[in-house]
């Protein structure tokens, strides 16, 4: 594939399609028919030629020349403007995904800003490597459907416009499309294409308008008529059912009104991002568009974890959309693995993806989330239809303890970097412990409830006997922290506590009995788990020391964790927001507000949430956008407008 950009700028989509552009208006990358698989686009570009006058193609996209961007209103349209250097050509694209079809539609807006009249001709170039293969795509031109079409066994896309082509090419790569030559072949196992339009004569002052249609199918005969239909309904009507769909999905929210425009617009467009996420059919949400799809930097962003997706679905749920909240528990349950724990993440349509170990917080923290559904909808009829899936967790969470600790047996942290007993997870196990509880005693299931509120009680317990630490007056990390030969070596000789743990293979691995870093997580003790109460002089303490130690020190915002190494120890937007709902708990509402007002400064151009503020620049870094950043933005909202803390002032 051509080169991509890690960080992009903007994104659309439906149910079922989910596209990228960056601040240029070129699309990077657009997956369908779901949102993590397959993605079909290696590179596409759209411009003009002016006969006789130009020497090659002005594509739109293209750096050079003055570009603007925004959104159209609140539905995930958009709108990129350029201006052309070399002439007085002023072009606005309208990128969509058009709602309830398998179609991605651009419409352009060509204006001659000059003073003579110009001739145009439109060309667009079409690379795609269908079902993210570049070997075996075929590209014809179908003549009675003027439209050039690309597929691959069962992946088809089919391009046209209104107007007839006048020329096209299958198999010709873009050097020569930029130079306007088209070799007209109607067929080759290729992967690249063009096509070109005649616009006619613009005169000054005037626009020529073109609307390109992207058009989906599982064959090329069913692509071939998304693209008919599209055509037929035009652009006009495509753009009214695409508005009036989105209309309708932000008029089933809870109205909110924070007394700022910017967090207002930020919220909307948390709202947007969260279905833009969510897949159509099944409910599961991705955690960010995939930007690294060869694992260079990361282990990729486009599955679902149990993890992110409770704090996702509960900020859904309190937002309004209680329906797709079911959808996710749904999906969830058929995920379930047989001993009842949930691993690490998953493909969208609930298949396990690919990972690197047992997490036991997401088995707590989707038991947690599903308690918190309820608490919002008290539908019980949720609670008979989960029962057998929180049966299976509690038991397997309660048989996961250490007998020596008292915590969860080692399993890796929710950073996906450590292995060992983390005080983290043992929070969200207590949590899930807890709301597996409160479900058994509502269907009167007495016996099993206080059977698993006394597994959460010793959890608690052994939390806060064996997990604060005196010297630095805050929770460790974790213990039984595995580590390599070097590191353990190191720490004996500082007289730090160690053991060698032997698996049942017989293989030793060196642990050390606390990790003391200062880590975010830790506020997950009392937000959102409750296994300590946030007003605890020991919660306070921790909170102080988050604030001093994980500080960014030039931009503002809140570390992970000490001496974090990921992408260079920047800032997120999920851990200032989570400091900030501990605030909230504990009733400071000045330090929250401050750093709300922090994430609200440093979301992009577009009100999209990135992971990550670069820790110099103060810009975007990352995965853009970030699912679990807008939610936590989402909860942050709602827990101050329910406070009174921002919002229209009472009389």
């Amino acid at each position: 594939m051509a080169n991509k950009r890690y960080l992009i700028d903007a994104v659309i989509g439906n149910d079922k399609i989910l596209a990228v552009l960056d601040r240029y208006g070129e699309l990077h990358r657009l997956w369908w028919p779901q949102k993590d698989y397959a993605q079909h686009v290696n590179r596409l570009s759209a411009g003009v030629l002016i006969p006789g006058k130009s020497k090659g193609v002005w594509w739109f996209h293209q750096p050079a020349g003055k570009h603007e961007q925004t959104y159209v209103h609140d539905a995930p349209i958009l709108r990129t403007t350029a201006t052309c250097r070399e002439w007085p050509l002023e072009v606005v694209c309208e990128d969509e995904v058009v709602s309830g079809r398998n179609v991605l539609m651009r419409h352009y807006v060509i204006t001659n800003c000059g003073e003579e009249e110009i001739p145009l001709q439109f060309v667009s170039y079409t690379s795609f490597h269908m079902g993210e293969m570049k070997r075996y795509n075929t590209t014809l031109f179908v003549g009675k459907k003027e439209a050039l079409v690309h597929y691959r066994r069962e992946f088809a896309v089919a391009v046209g416009s209104v107007l007839p082509t006048t020329r096209f090419a299958a198999g010709s790569n873009k050097d020569h499309i930029d130079q306007g030559l088209f070799n007209c072949n109607d067929i080759a196992m290729h992967t690249d294409g063009g096509c070109l339009w005649e616009l006619g004569l613009c005169p000054p002052g005037e626009s020529k308008c073109m609307t390109l249609f992207f058009a989906f199918g599982k064959t090329v005969e069913k692509a071939l008529e998304e693209l008919e239909e599209a055509r037929t309904l035009g652009f006009e009507r495509l753009r009214s059912q695409t508005l009036a769909d989105w209309e309708a999905y932000f008029g089933q929210a809870k109205p909110v009104q924070t007394g700022c425009e910017e967090m207002d617009r930020l919220y909307r467009r948390s709202l947007a991002v969260f279905r833009l996420m969510t897949d159509g059919e099944y409910g599961s949400m991705i955690a960010g568009p995939e930007f690294d799809e060869d694992f260079v930097r990361c282990g990729g962003y486009a599955y679902c974890w149990g993890r992110d997706a409770a704090y996702i679905a509960t900020a859904i749920d309190r937002a309004g959309y209680h329906d797709r909240v079911r959808a996710f528990y749904r999906w969830a349950m058929q995920t379930q693995s047989r001993d009842g724990s949930w691993q690490q993440r998953h493909y969208l349509d609930g298949r396990l993806a690919p990972q690197w170990g047992l997490q036991i917080d997401e088995t707590g923290s989707i038991l947690w989330g599903m308690w918190q559904h309820y608490l919002l909808t008290n539908d019980r009829a949720f609670l008979d239809e989960i029962w057998e899936s929180v049966q299976k967790a509690a038991q397997f969470l309660i048989l996961f303890i250490d007998p020596e600790t008292g915590l969860p047996l080692p399993s890796r942290d929710l950073w996906e970097e450590r292995e060992g007993e983390h005080t983290y997870s043992a929070s969200a196990v207590c949590g899930g412990l807890d709301a597996a509880a409160a479900v058994a005693d509502k269907l009167g299931e007495k016996r099993l409830a206080q059977n698993w509120k006394e597994a959460a009680g010793a959890i608690r317990r052994a939390v806060e006997e064996k997990c604060w630490d005196p010297e630095r007056q805050v929770f460790y990390r974790g213990l039984k922290l595995m580590v390599p030969p070097e590191e353990w070596a190191h720490a004996e000789k500082e007289g730090k506590r160690g053991m060698i743990h032997v698996d049942e293979k017989g293989i030793s691995r060196p642990m050390l009995w606390q990790d003391p870093v200062i880590d975010i997580s830790l506020v997950g003790i009392s937000v959102p788990f409750n296994l300590i109460a946030p007003d605890d002089e020991r919660m306070v303490k921790m909170a102080e020391a988050i604030e001093t130690h994980l500080t960014s020190p030039i931009v503002g915002g809140i570390k992970r964790y000490e001496n974090d190494p990921y992408v260079g120890g920047n800032p997120w937007i999920l851990t200032t927001l989570w400091l900030a709902q501990l605030y909230i708990k504990q009733g400071r509402i000045k330090k929250a507000l401050n750093h709300l007002k922090w994430v609200v400064d440093h979301r992009t151009d577009l009100d999209l949430l990135p992971e990550q503020v670069d820790r110099e620049t103060g810009k975007a870094a990352w995965v853009v956008p970030l699912t679990w950043s807008h939610a936590m933005f989402v909860l942050t909202v709602l827990d101050l407008l329910e406070i009174g803390a921002i919002g229209p002032k009472k009389s």
